[in-house]
């Protein structure tokens, strides 16, 4: 099983789906609140956890923020950024783990460019600095990438970027990672370098388009079995509770 959110997930990914971001930003709001207070049983929220699952929570709100800025709700994008940052900062000294530290310190980077607040640069660097100082504490890198905060803190790029990439993985996430699993710092310090590269500007072409697409889960390519009415496409994306295309993030119609 993932994260308890109460199926508001599910209702964000809807909402999306039907351009009615304000509503989607509520649900990944209702939905980050539910995992940071009851992430899954027998897991406490504000003790250690190397998985770290309550980062689940933190995501949800980040990708809330960027709802908000696409349907010109800036303000609560602000709010959202503003609650982001602090309970990343308080679990960021709860966590056992240096490196889950640094990635609690990637999102408070992450959540002051959803925002447009001043200082983004230096929060990234910020963040780079902690990978580096925690990195000898591991030697395998890919394994803490992997877990459910990490990639809690990749996904909102993610879905940004295929916002812009007509539905496709334009960030992988061997791109966001270095190439050399054997330095952990510099490993797993190319994540908050390259966002704070990259991020800023992406998010705003994002704000200026008005679009934002649904997360990718699992897809079809040439069906014959989906048609997208808004857009024609027979590719598909299945995510959440729904069947969307998975170049405009509408609903797909069966054939």
């Amino acid at each position: 099983m993932g994260t308890q959110d109460g199926g508001h997930r599910h209702a964000a990914i809807a909402a999306i789906a039907e351009r009615e971001y304000e509503t989607a930003g509520d649900e990944y709001t209702r939905a980050g609140r539910r995992v940071l207070a009851d992430p899954r049983p027998g897991v406490d929220p504000f003790e250690a956890d190397e998985k770290g699952w309550t980062g689940i929570g933190l995501g949800y709100l980040a990708v809330a923020g960027i709802c908000y800025r696409v349907c010109n709700r800036s303000k609560r994008a602000t709010r959202r950024s503003v609650e982001g940052i602090a309970i990343a900062r308080d679990l960021g000294d709860t966590m056992g783990h240096p490196i889950q530290q640094a990635c609690f310190s990637e999102f408070v980077a992450d959540f002051r460019a959803i925002a447009g607040m001043d200082d983004v640069s230096t929060a990234y660097e910020s963040a780079e600095a902690d990978y580096e100082a925690a990195g000898d504490s591991i030697d395998q890198p890919q394994k803490w990438a992997m877990t459910p905060v990490f990639e809690a803190a990749i996904a909102p790029i993610q879905q940004v970027a295929r916002s812009l990439s007509n539905g496709e993985i334009a960030v992988e996430w061997e791109t966001l990672h270095g190439s050399d699993p054997s330095r952990p710092g510099a490993f797993l310090s190319a994540r908050p370098a390259y966002k704070r590269q990259r991020f800023p500007s992406m998010l705003e072409r994002l704000f200026d388009s008005g679009f934002l697409a649904a997360p990718r889960g699992t897809t079809a390519y040439g069906t014959d079995h989906h048609q997208c009415p808004n857009c024609g496409s027979t590719d598909v994306n299945w995510v959440g509770d729904n069947t969307l295309c998975l170049r405009c993030s509408r609903p797909s119609d069966p054939q």
